[in-house]
C-alpha cells in the first residue's frame, strides 16, 4: 500500500527500530525491495535521488514505483531523496511521490529554514511529508568530500530550531556519516544522535548508509535513527549478481534478471533484519 514518510516513520520511533530506503533506479532493483519487504512483513521506503535521474527520469521511476508501491500489500513510501531544486520536488509531487526530500543543508541556516518551510507547507496541503537536512552529510569521492567533516556536523540547538521553523517530518543528520562507500571505517557521534533526538522529538535520518557497521547501524537505531538510506550496497550487489550470472553461463540479459534481483534481495533482507522492521508492516 501507497503511504507517506510520516506514516512508517512515527510507527519506527514509537517502536525504536529503523526502516530502511533504498534507491530503485529500475524495476529490477524495485522488485527485489519490495517483494523483500513482503516476504519479511516489514514496511519499506524506495524512490530515487536527484543526482540518478541522468540514469532514469522522474517521471520513469515514478511510472513504474508508485503502481507496485500500491499493489504492495505491506507500507510502501515512495521518496524522492536530495531534492535540490525546488522545480525537482515539485515536480515529484505532482508525479505522485509520497515524500521529498529537500536539500537546502549547503544553504545559509536561515536560507535553509525558508526553502524547506515553504515546501512544508506546500507538500503538507496535499498530505505529502517532507524531510530536511541540517549540517550537511558529504561524499566519500568526487566534490562533495569534506576537508573536515565535524565543521559541517549537525548542531543539537540549532536543529531545535530548524524543526520548530520548518516543520519538517525527519531530518537528515551529519554525524560522521557520508555517501558512497568509505574509504575507512567511520566514525559516528552516537551522543550527538541522542542530543538531536531529544532536542526535536522527530525522527532523525541517516545517510551514508552502505559500509557502516552492525554496531553502528544498531547504535544509531537506539539513540533516535529511524530511517537509513542504502544504496551503494544494492548497487554493488546487483552488479556481483550480474558476474554471477555470467559465470553460471547465463546467455542473455533475460537470464541475468533472476540473479540480479537475487543478489540486491540478500542485502535488502540483510539490512531489514538488522533495522529491526521485521514484522512491523
Amino acid at each position: 500500500m501507497l503511504v507517506s514518510l510520516h506514516e512508517i516513520l512515527n510507527d519506527a520511533k514509537k517502536g525504536r527500530y529503523a526502516v530502511g530506503f533504498f534507491n530503485a533506479v529500475n524495476v529490477e532493483q524495485a522488485r527485489a525491495v519490495i517483494n523483500t519487504a513482503e516476504e519479511m512483513r516489514s514496511p519499506v521506503i524506495v524512490g530515487t535521488a536527484e543526482i540518478l535521474l541522468p540514469v532514469t527520469s522522474l517521471d520513469v521511476v515514478a511510472e513504474y514505483l508508485i503502481p507496485m508501491a500500491r499493489k504492495a500489500g505491506v507500507p510502501v513510501c515512495v521518496h524522492f531523496d536530495h531534492g535540490l531544486s525546488f522545480e525537482r520536488c515539485i515536480q515529484a509531487v505532482r508525479l505522485g511521490f509520497t515524500s521529498v526530500m529537500y536539500d537546502c543543508s549547503t544553504d545559509t541556516f536561515e536560507g535553509n529554514i525558508k526553502k524547506v518551510a515553504e515546501m512544508v507547507r506546500i507538500c503538507h496541503s496535499a498530505g505529502i511529508t517532507v524531510e530536511g537536512e541540517l549540517g550537511h552529510v558529504g561524499d566519500n569521492e568526487g566534490s562533495g568530500i569534506l576537508k573536515n567533516p565535524s565543521d559541517y556536523f549537525t548542531d543539537p540547538a540549532a536543529a531545535k530550531d530548524y524543526v520548530k521553523r520548518t516543520g519538517v517530518d525527519a531530518l537528515a543528520v551529519a554525524v560522521g556519516n557520508a555517501h558512497g562507500e568509505y574509504k575507512q571505517p567511520p566514525k559516528l557521534d552516537f551522543e550527538r544522535i541522542t542530543t538531536i533526538s531529544e532536542h526535536t522529538g522527530i525522527p532523525l535520518v541517516l545517510h551514508g548508509g552502505s559500509g557502516l557497521s552492525d554496531y553502528d547501524f544498531q547504535s544509531a537505531i537506539r539513540r533516535g535513527i529511524c530511517k537509513i538510506n542504502i544504496f551503494t550496497d544494492i548497487d554493488r550487489a546487483g552488479r556481483e549478481g550480474f558476474e554471477k550470472g555470467l559465470a553460471a553461463g547465463a546467455q542473455s540479459l533475460s537470464a541475468l534478471i533472476p540473479y540480479t534481483i537475487e543478489a540486491m534481495s540478500t542485502v535488502v533482507r540483510n539490512k531489514i533484519e538488522l533495522f529491526g522492521s521485521v514484522d512491523k508492516a
